[in-house]
């Protein structure tokens, strides 16, 4: 993911100095929209989440099997100057991942085929707080990158749910803290701004809620276990 991240972003600075250097001087479509103090927008995008494991024993690794989430939340922008801004981002972001158990994982244990899946859905409302550190704008484009920190409160959690995988529920906790890092570049159209960018997320606290056996083939062998995420965003302000 950290690779996917790092492709993306040096292709959006290479098509940024690409104009920069091949561009003629063009009209400015709205010259004064970056003056007001505070400015508000809306975005839509996709993600894709992934877990992240530490473990106890040395066994086969957990796989995780991703999907394509959606994305939708609202934008708060408070300008410092022509180059810093600082962001505050809620939404919520929908994602669903599939847990595939090696069998090694029940050894000496009596296991179904079930037994080696386990479904984590997700609906996360997600606050970040971010620091947006930009260029200077070059006709109607203007890149930056982005990092902060956000919390997020999984509103599908069932942490406090006394079944747990003896019982076919895993379980995670119901808030997590990411840190955050991405680029993007804001468009200036004739009627408004369009921004794609990329953004990684990486959970700093474990969000496992471990069985109640402490034996248990699920979750005894996790030390941590922490959410990572890709984020493609599509803004209009």
């Amino acid at each position: 993911m950290k690779n996917i991240l790092l492709v993306l972003t040096l292709l959006i600075f290479t098509q940024t100095a690409s104009a920069q250097l091949f561009s003629k001087n063009k009209i400015q479509n709205n010259q004064n929209m970056d003056k007001p103090k505070w400015s508000y927008g809306y975005f839509l995008g996709f993600n894709s989440y992934d877990y992240n494991f530490d473990y106890n024993q040395d066994l086969p690794d957990i796989q995780t099997l991703k999907t394509v989430g959606f994305s939708v939340g609202l934008v708060g922008n408070m300008r410092i100057n022509d180059y810093i801004d600082i962001r505050l981002e809620p939404g919520l972001y929908i994602t669903k991942r599939e847990l595939h158990y090696h069998s090694s994982y029940f050894n000496g244990v009596s296991y179904n085929d079930s037994d080696l899946l386990r479904e984590v859905n997700s609906t996360y409302i997600h606050f970040p707080l971010l620091l947006k550190l930009s260029t200077k704008r070059v006709n109607n484009i203007k890149p930056f990158v982005v990092g902060g920190f956000s919390t997020s409160v999984n509103l599908s959690s069932n942490q406090n749910n006394p079944d747990d995988n003896s019982n076919g529920q895993f379980r995670t906790k119901n808030g997590v803290i990411f840190y955050e890092v991405g680029a993007g570049i804001d468009i200036y159209l004739p009627w408004f701004k369009f921004t794609p960018s990329v953004r990684g997320v990486f959970a700093i606290n474990d969000e496992l809620v471990r069985d109640v056996d402490p034996d248990s083939p699920w979750t005894s062998n996790i030390t941590t276990m922490k959410s990572r995420g890709l984020f493609i965003n599509f803004t209009f302000q």
